[in-house]
């Protein structure tokens, strides 16, 4: 089957015919999903071929070994629309498919076993050496029925168990270094919430939520009127920050994006808070409303605390533009320009936060240190921007947002375009009606 075979069969997909019965459509939805397996099983050999291709290729070249893997998984994310850390786990997971798991790679290809459950097959034997990975893959795999009608949970555990069967040292290995990858992240969740998780070894995970648990119940037993799950969030906040033991806002400096136009004139345009992502603007003035009031002396009347930055900006675009460098590093001004108009990874499909200021045209190669020619990247990004074959180049006509135009090895092209700013105020007469309007007010007519 050629690529036109498969894009043939994808237009057909949609074409299913619909007036069938109940138990036909149970058939179909099995079928359908028998075919997303199976795909991922293509995808899996054709990742691993294309992976041998190019170290094969770069080897032919001389490329020293350490460099000749550099840049695939991003072009494997590129290929899938996917982020470069995703990009990363598919290829990890089709080179263990392919060359050491055999029967597992066989039942996804048979739409026997999901994408997911084949996923953990290969992270649960990570630890292993490649002998005793394929023959786990053996035991649990050549045999379709025995891995049948467990759900995931159930899969994991009895991959675990056989893993520790087969190698108890390096699962005990595992477990041991696991502890250095301990970490707390945050990610935006659903109505301007957020997720901050915290990976801990056991004992100290289940230590934490049984504390805040305990506590939570003493304050319920005094007759708070929150929820259990309320109290022991607010627990947590006040514990880490200090504040007190409500969901009110911590003192904790927020970097918030908002136009004129949303603060000033009541309009709807999103603010947007760095790192998490759009905010409604009416929430957005009141963080900053709330903002004003806590840093007011209650002696003096003063407001010296609250910041507000200027962002220079093309009046009808809203783009953001900025002076240029001669320095080889972004200086601190700049790069949180760059920071602020591009927001995460530049890279499509990567939402990284971003960790480097790159050069788009390098500077080895002449490209000024401007924001023109100025990316935010996450760190994987740019190390692969840096591999044989990668180049890219800015696109922005006068006043319009900034693009970059990405070259891959195997000569595919990817635009980025960085996203929309907030749209300034058009110049009129504004009637001030709150503290932060008034600041807000004398600190535009001074610049």
């Amino acid at each position: 089957m050629d690529i036109a075979a498969v894009t043939e069969f994808l237009a057909e997909l949609p074409k299913l015919d619909r007036a069938i019965d109940d138990a036909t459509r149970i058939d179909v939805l099995r079928a359908l999903e028998e075919v997303k397996a199976a795909c991922a099983g293509v995808q899996a050999r054709v990742t691993a071929d294309l992976d041998a291709s190019i170290r094969t290729e770069r080897a032919d070249r001389d490329v020293p070994v350490a460099q000749r893997g550099r840049g695939i998984a991003n072009q494997v994310a590129l290929a899938r629309r996917d982020s470069p850390f995703r990009g990363g786990r598919h290829l990890g997971m089709a080179t263990a498919l392919v060359h050491e798991m055999p029967c597992t790679l066989a039942l996804l290809e048979r739409g026997v076993l999901s994408e997911w459950r084949a996923t953990i097959l290969v992270r649960e034997t990570a630890c292993l050496t490649r002998e005793d990975r394929t023959e786990l893959d053996y035991a649990l795999c050549a045999d379709p029925a025995t891995l049948d009608g467990l759900g995931d949970q159930a899969v994991c555990a009895k991959v675990r168990a056989a893993a520790a069967e087969v190698d108890a040292e390096a699962v005990v290995r595992r477990a041991r270094k696991a502890v250095s990858d301990r970490r707390v992240t945050s990610r935006p969740a659903p109505d301007t919430m957020a997720y901050v998780s915290a990976l801990l070894p056991v004992a100290q995970g289940v230590a934490v939520h049984a504390t805040l648990a305990r506590d939570a119940d003493s304050i319920l037993a005094a007759g708070d009127e929150r929820t259990r799950s309320q109290i022991m969030a607010d627990l947590l906040v006040s514990r880490v920050t200090g504040a007190p033991h409500t969901a009110t806002a911590p003192p904790i400096t927020v970097n918030l994006v908002i136009s004129d136009r949303a603060l000033l004139d009541r309009g709807s345009e999103p603010a947007y808070a760095q790192g998490y992502g759009p905010v409604p603007a009416a929430l957005a003035g009141h963080w900053i409303n709330e903002a004003v009031k806590a840093t007011i002396d209650p002696e003096t009347g003063d407001e010296a605390r609250v910041t507000l930055r200027r962002l220079y900006a093309n009046p009808h675009s809203g783009a953001l533009t900025a002076t240029e460098s001669q320095a080889r590093c972004f200086p601190a001004g700049l790069a949180r320009l760059i920071d602020l108009r591009d927001r995460t990874c530049r890279t499509p499909w990567c939402d990284a936060p971003i960790r480097h200021h790159d050069h788009i045209q390098p500077r080895e190669h002449d490209g000024p240190t401007t924001a023109h020619n100025g990316a935010g990247l996450c760190a994987a990004c740019n190390y692969a921007k840096q591999g044989a074959g990668w180049n890219a180049k800015p696109h922005q006509l006068p006043g319009g947002p900034h693009k970059i135009e990405i070259h891959t090895p195997t000569g595919h092209r990817y635009r980025s375009t960085a996203p929309p700013l907030p749209k300034p105020l058009p110049f009129r007469e504004v009637q001030i009606s709150s503290p932060v309007e008034r600041i807000l007010i004398e600190y535009l007519h001074a610049a």
